[in-house]
């Protein structure tokens, strides 16, 4: 590994590349996505520069740019720093030794806010710094892998969540056994990987077997016990499901227990109602302003001339933005447009919760009743 957690001799198109077939439910996985090395941008050159392209040299240039707008992310946001400072208090307040049960987050959020993003984000942040500082073994010998992540699927139970770790780790005992056997199992690969941080996305998919979720709680109060990790739970609605409540019976005292152990943490949309979220609206669009390679791309494009577009569009989720203009890029590129307008964009489908809401926050924008920039920028 080198200084900043890559691997020395690999080449980095050939890392990058892989990530086309990345699956993060495997170790192997996660470490390619902590180990990558920054995407390379394709050069801007102009419209007469492309039309002197040759064929084959032409469509290398739309490939790299096809790859480039399709993962022009993350981006840093205020809400995505604000969590991050939170969670590395967290992580590193609970560096405390094994017989401590560490403090757990559920980060609980509405979809399209990029949560799954800021926390691998964070994760690979976290992997290259251990390794970085601890080494790629541990003391016993064992490779060490300082995240585990698993990513939970519709109606999953106890044993499969078990099994999901297993599976991550690539343990022999995977196929075959109960709960309670995945359990141990999963707890050994944890210990011999020397994990610290683990990662429970989607948690919303669990099975909750009764309207108080007693069986979950019970399950990461066991975890939070015995495994010597942080954990990290992410999805929709957890409170609502009853992870973690106060209550005065027995077996509310279970949830309350849990929730005493578990901070809360979320991540909000955009808002254009005051002049802080005006600007840091400003700011992201000229972020993802400087990222976009088009041709014809000019100052101002998207933070100035379709500020208010793109928030009527987007309703200031973050996730709901970067589709919109990741697929407006590959259109413009496709057609031979080479920017990014209203008319062009108009012909570019976004998901049913964005255009759901699409209309009503138009007519604010166009009334005056609501405004997108901030009024040094206007």
């Amino acid at each position: 590994m080198t200084d900043n957690g890559s691997c020395t001799g690999a080449d980095p198109d050939d890392l990058r590349s892989r990530l086309d077939h990345l699956t993060l439910s495997r170790k192997e996985g996660f470490q390619r996505l902590a180990d990558a090395p920054p995407r390379p941008q394709p050069e801007l050159i102009t419209r007469r520069q492309i039309k002197l392209l040759g064929e084959a040299a032409l469509d290398e240039y739309n490939r790299g740019r096809r790859k480039w707008h399709a993962n022009l992310g993350p981006l840093r946001t205020p809400q995505m720093d604000a969590l991050h400072e939170d969670l590395w208090d967290i992580f590193d307040s609970n560096d405390q030794d094994g017989d401590k049960a560490k403090g757990s987050i559920a980060l609980d959020a509405f979809p399209g806010l990029g949560k799954t993003t800021a926390v691998l984000a964070f994760a690979r942040k976290l992997h290259r710094r251990i390794i970085r500082e601890e080494g790629q073994l541990t003391h016993a010998g064992h490779e060490r892998w300082p995240v585990c992540r698993v990513g939970l699927t519709a109606n999953t139970g106890m044993r499969d969540f078990n099994r999901a770790i297993l599976e991550y780790y690539g343990h022999p005992g995977r196929f075959r056994g109960t709960a309670a056997e995945f359990g141990y199992r999963a707890l050994d690969c944890v210990l011999s990987a020397e994990a610290k941080l683990l990662i429970v996305d989607d948690l919303h998919f669990l099975r909750w077997r009764n309207r108080s979720g007693i069986e979950v709680s019970n399950h990461f109060k066991y975890i939070a016990n015995e495994f010597p990790v942080t954990l990290l739970m992410i999805g929709v609605g957890l409170e609502a499901k009853g992870l973690f409540s106060e209550g005065g019976s027995y077996t509310n005292a279970v949830l309350a227990q849990t929730g005493r152990r578990t901070t809360p943490l979320d991540l909000a949309p955009f808002t254009i109602d005051c002049e802080q979220g005006r600007t840091d609206w400003r700011n992201t669009l000229l972020a993802i302003e400087e990222r976009v390679v088009l041709a014809e791309k000019y100052p101002g494009m998207l933070a100035d001339d379709l500020s208010g577009y793109l928030f009527a569009r987007s309703t200031g989720h973050i996730g709901s933005l970067m589709t919109l203009v990741n697929r407006g890029c590959q259109r413009a590129v496709r057609t031979g447009a080479e920017r990014l307008d209203k008319a062009l964009l108009d012909q570019v489908k976004n998901d049913a919760a964005a255009e759901k809401a699409r209309e009503e926050l138009q007519q604010a924008l166009d009334s005056g009743r609501l405004a997108s920039r901030p009024k040094k920028a206007a």
